[in-house]
């Protein structure tokens, strides 16, 4: 699991830093969820999650408005003390300088966020487990093709990255080329993306490096993509057998998450880049309820029906 900075936090965010003497660059979050102290104001830390980003908003405040101030400092004392990563204030509230005191004294760095507590705590959820989620790399090439997120392995030098470039060539994006990163964001959900390194280039064997970005333009390239579709290259082989209908779906596994997976035969005079495309759009009408191999085994039923 990948740790992710205070600084991190605040730049992607938006916070303001209102703690700027702490060093936010020192403090490294390795949970992905958010906690609002209300219970822990009361002064209850049974069960406390002290990893979390803490965050207050009306209801905690309104909470501690309406203690005396030796109660009030008492509250922040404990939780500031709990060896929190930081806390953040939403909706434009700003804590006071006895407060700030006691960050700087604990070392915790106070944050302020003018968007409702609800809104900051879902994009921080979100963008946290993202960041954080079970990673690991794979040798291929992740395009996006009609939206969906379709992963080219096989052998070195089979051609991936060729099919990539005929794909870009045809309207779709480039995710990443010769090695993806793939986070598990939940237990429905792979994420894959390009090391920042070999973000945006495509190695050619003949030709070496192109920038994919510079040559085709922004709208060729993404950042991230959800990897709904594998699609596996090897080699022709006479001797195998090859599904021609598709009746079942075959799947591979990364991180525990299955996904379908389709291998594909290359021989020469074969169009990777249609045969991707179509394989894309097959995988959307089944989404969509469609299912044309079944459609095909249903003609054939009714039509050995009527015919005895």
């Amino acid at each position: 699991m990948y740790g992710v900075t205070i600084t991190e936090l605040i730049k992607k965010m938006d916070f303001r830093n209102l703690t700027p003497e702490i060093d936010a660059d020192k403090i490294v979050l390795s949970h992905p969820d958010v906690n609002r102290p209300a219970l822990q104001l009361t002064g209850f830390y049974d069960h406390f999650d002290n990893e979390r980003v803490q965050m207050l908003g009306n209801v905690e405040l309104a909470y501690l408005s309406g203690l005396t101030t030796e109660r009030r400092k008492a509250m922040y004392d404990k939780l500031l003390s709990s060896k929190i990563p930081c806390i953040v204030f939403c909706r434009g509230q700003e804590p006071g300088e006895d407060v700030l005191a006691l960050c700087c004294h604990y070392g915790v760095p106070c944050l302020s966020s003018a968007k409702p507590t609800s809104d900051v705590m879902a994009e921080v959820t979100r963008w946290l487990k993202a960041k954080l989620a079970p990673c690991i790399s794979i040798h291929g090439v992740l395009v996006d093709v009609f939206g969906e997120g379709v992963l080219i392995t096989g052998e070195s030098g089979i051609g991936k990255s060729e099919a990539a470039l005929e794909l870009i060539k045809r309207g779709h994006r480039l995710v990443s080329d010769d090695v993806v990163e793939i986070r598990k964001v939940s237990d429905e959900t792979l994420v894959g993306s390009a090391p920042d390194i070999t973000k945006y280039f495509i190695e050619l064997r003949g030709i070496g490096i192109i920038d994919v970005k510079t040559l085709f333009g922004v709208e060729s390239v993404k950042d991230t993509q959800s990897i709904n579709m594998v699609i596996r290259l090897e080699e022709w082989d006479k001797s195998k057998e090859y599904d021609r209908l598709g009746m079942e779906d075959q799947y591979t596994e990364f991180l525990g998450n299955k996904v379908i997976c389709h291998d594909i035969p290359i021989r020469p005079g074969r169009n990777l880049a249609v045969i991707v495309e179509s394989a894309a759009v097959n995988y959307r009408q089944k989404k969509m309820g469609y299912n044309a191999a079944k459609e095909l085994y249903n003609r054939v039923q009714a039509n050995l029906a009527r015919k005895s």
